[in-house]
């Protein structure tokens, strides 16, 4: 490993812990304000399905965009904590029997074989609503107004239109396979969205231009699209214990990927293409946004 990437492993460690840190103090079992009582058993499925590892890469955007704008840096991990939360709940429920039926998450049981089915539907659901409750707390010191848009941006990515769509088109996919239109827009949705978010996430809490947002909302959306496509040479090439979590599935289900059709030799040609061009798209914040393109090369490129 070179000393850059030793330097980009460094920086995604620490803000991971600084982020599991902050998910920590907000999943003790200390009741919050307005609150009645936190179940231990549910409590202890949310902790499994959080506190379990994981890079951490979204909180990491969120943190790093923020930086990029010299916005509030605590202000940012708790965005990022709560963008996390959203990642974690979907993948709990992605792992059920009824969705994906996984066993296996980060090297650990998944939330429902841990802590059984019921537990895990509503680990997840506590899940999402604690993401908005960390958006909307007083303990976040943005404005308002700030905080709305927060709250309707990761709305929008997480629900029908985003995440959960995806994950609706990509059960579908199973029995009836899509064209490469219909891959795109599913892998945007179901994967994208929320690396979108990440990205975007930094210009609303610093209260930047307009401009600003939607460069750093394109940035997003193209390493969310390189994010899929090297899932998807991961899920051809890796196996289970590199990974933490059972590979080839895509194939045994008959799911049409980008790279099943047009073949690893595209995808790794398309994967430099989308690291190029968001490159050039933070290329007007100079030096500042170096962090943010390793990020960039980092998803392009990692083995697990």
């Amino acid at each position: 490993m070179n000393a850059a990437a030793q330097t980009f492993d460094t920086q995604l460690r620490q803000s991971a812990d600084q982020v599991t840190a902050c998910l920590e103090a907000l999943l003790s079992d200390t009741v919050a304000p307005d609150e009645i009582a936190r179940p231990p058993a549910l409590l202890a499925a949310m902790r499994h399905g959080v506190l379990n590892g994981g890079k951490r890469l979204r909180p990491f955007l969120v943190m790093e965009s923020t930086a990029l704008f010299g916005g509030d840096a605590q202000a940012a991990i708790r965005v990022a904590a709560a963008l996390e939360c959203v990642h974690c709940y979907s993948l709990v429920h992605d792992d059920l029997p009824a969705m994906d039926d996984d066993d296996l998450r980060r090297g650990q049981p998944t939330v429902h074989i841990a802590y059984g089915e019921a537990n895990a539907i509503l680990a997840g659901d506590s899940l999402l609503t604690l993401a908005f409750d960390i958006l909307a707390g007083p303990e976040t010191g943005l404005p308002d107004a700030v905080k709305t848009a927060l709250v309707l941006a990761l709305a929008r990515t997480s629900g029908l239109g985003g995440m959960a769509g995806g994950q609706a088109l990509d059960l579908a996919a199973e029995t009836t396979a899509p064209d490469e239109e219909g891959i795109v827009t599913l892998q945007a949705m179901k994967t994208g969205a929320l690396i979108r978010f990440a990205c975007e996430a930094g210009a609303i809490v610093s209260g930047t231009g307009a401009e600003d947002r939607v460069r750093l909302r394109q940035f997003g959306e193209r390493i969310g699209r390189a994010f899929q496509l090297a899932d998807d040479l991961l899920d051809l090439k890796a196996d289970a214990e590199t990974m933490g979590k059972a590979t080839g599935k895509d194939e045994a289900r008959g799911k049409a990927t980008l790279v099943a059709r047009r073949g690893t030799d595209w995808a790794e040609a398309e994967l430099a293409r989308l690291v190029a061009e968001a490159s050039t798209l933070l290329a007007p914040y100079g030096d500042a946004a170096k962090t943010l393109i390793d990020a960039a090369a980092f998803v392009a490129n990692r083995d697990h």
